[in-house]
């Protein structure tokens, strides 16, 4: 016999075989944005994975309590209108929980167009664990973070050159000396970083022509963007047709530095030291990591935030 209270179901109480089979009876009972609350006496998280696979992605999972004797979870099924945030929206929207994804390898700027449980599945993480931090995530007070969702496209354009373009301009000529400095000096012992140069030379090519054809081509175009809209004034018609190709090459420029330097953070095992590291050693892994954290931001501000507001922008113009 099953204790049922305010939508509440009580596993314990049934017999092993039963347990799946109600819960999934009780599931598919419940409306749009209807919850289940599940009691047991252990982890029922191979249940998640048996929904995931038998119902979709069609739910929510939350743990209430996490034993040892006892294990509550609320199961909601989602509305039809709602479709699960990218980790790209879900950091535009708290960016606290970038901190989360960076714990695990998730890649939230150039990757940011995967759900949680895509990105999970892809790097056979626990998706359960993953999405129980970002829910405590939304109990840590705010710290006043700048609200890069709030401003204006052309003021946004700005603050990614004047802070971003110039935090690469300024540091990334520095760590292409380094790399190979380290690399002629420490080369022989170690070879990883012989790659980790040329990646680097990569990265400083890349880069350059990319902030180059974002400064001349696609931020000019934005801020046209932004003035004709606010003037409700005709906009000439650029030679590339549309801001989604200039945004669809940066995207894809991004997602190659993104690689490069993952690649490099592989390499390198996380920045770990050997024991016969210089002080050049040392500054180029600690400028590497600084570099990665900032254009990880930078990436972010772009992908997530700038150009969907810009392809918004336009579409609005043209309807």
């Amino acid at each position: 016999m099953q204790t049922i209270t305010e939508n509440i179901l009580n596993v314990t109480l049934l017999e092993p075989r039963q347990k799946h089979p109600t819960i999934f009876v009780r599931f598919d009972e419940l409306t749009e944005g209807e919850s289940l609350t599940i009691h047991n006496d252990h982890d029922p998280k191979p249940l998640y994975y048996q929904l995931l696979g038998e119902r979709g992605n069609i739910f929510t999972w939350e743990y209430l309590e996490q034993g040892p004797e006892s294990w509550k979870v609320k199961i909601s099924k989602r509305m039809n209108s709602e479709s699960e945030e990218t980790l790209g929206q879900i950091v535009a929207t708290d960016l606290r929980k970038a901190q989360i994804f960076k714990k695990y390898g998730l890649d939230f700027c150039c990757g940011g167009k995967k759900t949680v449980k895509q990105a999970c599945a892809e790097k056979g993480l626990d998706v359960t664990k993953i999405e129980q931090e970002l829910q405590q995530a939304d109990k840590i007070p705010l710290s006043r973070p700048l609200p890069y969702g709030d401003w204006s496209l052309d003021f946004l354009s700005d603050y990614i050159v004047n802070t971003h373009h110039s935090y690469v301009n300024k540091n990334l000529p520095n760590i292409k000396a380094f790399a190979e400095k380290v690399m002629k000096v420490h080369g022989a012992q170690h070879p990883e970083l012989v790659r980790i140069n040329q990646l680097v030379q990569e990265i400083y090519a890349e880069l350059t022509a990319h902030m180059a054809k974002e400064e001349k081509v696609l931020f000019p175009y934005i801020k046209e963007l932004v003035a004709a809209n606010k003037n409700t004034t005709p906009l000439d018609a650029p030679h590339f047709g549309s801001v989604q190709t200039p945004i669809n090459m940066m995207e894809m420029e991004h997602e190659l530095v993104g690689k490069n330097l993952e690649e490099i953070r592989i390499l390198s095992s996380n920045y770990l030291l050997p024991q016969d590291a210089c002080a050049s050693y040392s500054l180029l892994y600690r400028l590497l990591d600084e570099f990665e954290e900032d254009l990880h931001l930078h990436i972010h501000l772009e992908n997530n935030i700038l150009f969907p507001k810009a392809l918004q922008t336009e579409k609005e113009m043209n309807n």
